[in-house]
């Protein structure tokens, strides 16, 4: 299976994609994980993803593109994967169709975990507590949900409009949200 898993910041992807991808036995795929490795391994596609990082700036869709196209080629996601954090955009949900479409698939399903914007704010600012991320503010948190929220709306039309989108509560333990998200993919 291909399945694309949307949500926003705090909502629990990171965690929940790789359970679902163990399940599947399929890899779970995240652009930021793509991005700290090819960073650190010095590749061409590291070294310029690093230059607009270390500027403050996001990563041109080209380069991320270059990067999921490059990791989804490799032989252990070729039967399937779980995507993290990718598409985030219009285009790079066509781009994602055509680089699937070069290797003979398409993707699967797209499953959105809805969580509560107070319940994820709260989460948040507990977690950047934790690890000292005083940049986190609460100001700065619905900010980034605000973001989410604008620039996935699009995406979330699109996967309706082609009956791949699958919402489920992203509330509760780790456990329950695993259960609902097994069973949306039919485990």
């Amino acid at each position: 299976m291909r399945i694309v898993l949307m949500g926003p910041p705090g909502a629990g992807k990171g965690t929940q994609a790789v359970g679902l991808a163990a399940a599947l036995g399929v890899p779970h795929i995240s652009t930021g994980d793509i991005f700290r490795s090819n960073v650190s391994g010095g590749t061409k596609l590291g070294q310029l993803a690093k230059t607009f990082m270390d500027a403050g700036e996001y990563v041109p869709d080209t380069v991320t593109n270059d990067m999921v196209r490059d990791r989804i080629s490799q032989q252990d996601a070729l039967e399937g994967f779980v995507l993290d954090g990718y598409p985030r955009t219009v285009a790079q949900v066509i781009e994602l169709d055509n680089m699937l479409a070069t290797q003979g698939h398409l993707v699967d399903s797209v499953i959105e975990l809805e969580v509560d914007k107070k319940a994820v704010v709260e989460r948040l600012l507990q977690r950047a507590a934790e690890q000292n991320r005083m940049d986190d503010s609460k100001e700065v948190l619905e900010h980034r949900l605000g973001v989410y929220a604008e620039q996935t709306a699009p995406l979330i039309t699109a996967y309706q409009a082609r009956g791949l989108l699958r919402s489920i509560n992203g509330m509760g333990s780790v456990d329950q949200v695993k259960q609902r998200l097994l069973a949306a993919v039919g485990l």
